[in-house]
């Protein structure tokens, strides 16, 4: 994404031609209505990764050009959030006349909320010893007086955490706020005001009853907005980080009806259709919960052919995709089975060709 590139006065020209590209990618599928939910034009990343460039006595933070791959010089970057953006200055300012902290520092990775706490991963060609944890716990302090920040560094098999190596984000889904754990490393919505979006959608997207069965849950994003919608939620996930961070935000939100399983989509549907048996399962009857309802957000590899079937059984698919190129090979089959009742987009990567999508299935009567 060049910095060039960023003009708030072409945003909505930028996003018409992506929504053109979709319809046209979707025609065979016949949509009447695409919803679009728009992102803030500036200030919307709340995660950003730059390296870092040495010059001399100076270092400052630099991206890649995606076409040419040259090195470009980043000394504001409008997509960063306001507190990214603000702190970028203070960090190298005081990073560069500290030779302990410069030394070997080849990246910056900062994690940022809505709540105003920050998180900063500090990446190193080199072991980070009591001296570095010295000098790294008074840049902390200093900052404090600032930010509400946290500090992690990273070298090559060693992972230091100072205090915390997480943020506690509060996104606001239709007039309720909901807390979410945010683990350094580990995957987060990268654009929060669009993610308030797609949790609002997916809640009002159709009347619900029964239990509602999640795959590739992460943190519980949907999981713990949805679960008021439900008797009760049953959702699986293969990261242990984000699992969990799912049991922290099940009960720092109070709710009381989530169960988190931590298995691929993939085990998950081998144990629906009985060709193997999980330990993982053994204290939970999968046949106590009545799920109508199954919530989909697959990697960019979309679903296997196998989870395809398993997921093509259920009376309502709520299928949220990062990638439209798979989502339109996995709709291709479950349209044979169910109607798309609704569509939308969500521009999480504003002055990109990116948009992400959503869709409601219900199945056609027999």
């Amino acid at each position: 994404m060049p910095i060039r590139s960023i003009d708030p006065d072409n945003y909505h020209s930028l996003l018409s031609d992506k929504i053109d590209l979709i319809k046209d990618q979707f025609k065979q599928f016949d949509l009447t209505t695409i919803d679009t939910f728009e992102s803030p034009k500036l200030n919307y990343r709340m995660r950003c990764e730059f390296r870092v460039w040495h010059d001399g006595d100076d270092l400052f933070h630099i991206m890649f050009d995606q076409q040419t791959k040259e090195k470009v010089r980043i000394d504001h970057f409008p997509p960063a959030s306001l507190l990214i953006t603000e702190l970028m200055d203070d960090l190298l300012a005081e990073l560069r006349p500290n030779e302990i902290l410069r030394r070997k520092l080849f990246q910056i990775d900062y994690l940022s909320t809505l709540s105003g706490e920050v998180l900063v991963s500090l990446l190193y060609h080199k072991q980070l010893d009591d001296e570095w944890i010295a000098e790294c716990r008074a840049l902390k302090a200093r900052l404090e007086t600032k930010y509400k920040i946290n500090i992690v560094g990273r070298a090559r098999k060693l992972k230091v955490v100072l205090d915390n190596d997480f943020v506690i984000e509060h996104l606001n889904v239709d007039g309720k706020q909901y807390i979410y754990k945010q683990v350094e490393n580990s995957f987060t919505q990268p654009n929060a005001k669009v993610c308030e979006q797609m949790l609002s959608w997916a809640k009002n997207a159709i009347p619900y009853k029964g239990d509602l069965l999640e795959l590739y849950c992460g943190n519980g994003n949907f999981s713990l907005a949805l679960a008021d919608k439900f008797d009760k939620v049953l959702a699986t996930e293969i990261s242990k980080p984000s699992v969990a961070s799912a049991q922290y935000n099940i009960e720092v939100n109070n709710i009381d009806n989530v169960k988190i399983i931590r298995m691929s989509a993939e085990e998950f549907t081998e144990a629906m259709e009985g060709k193997r048996e999980f330990t993982r399962l053994k204290d939970i009857d999968l046949t106590s919960y009545n799920c109508e309802t199954i919530f989909v957000d697959p990697p960019r590899a979309g679903l296997d052919d196998d989870t395809v079937n398993m997921v093509a059984k259920y009376k309502h698919i709520i299928y949220i995709s990062c990638n439209p190129n798979t989502l339109h090979d996995n709709l291709t089959v479950l349209t044979k089975t169910h109607n798309i009742e609704k569509f939308a987009v969500f521009d999480q990567f504003p002055y990109t060709d990116h948009l992400e999508c959503g869709v409601v299935l219900t199945q056609k009567a027999l």
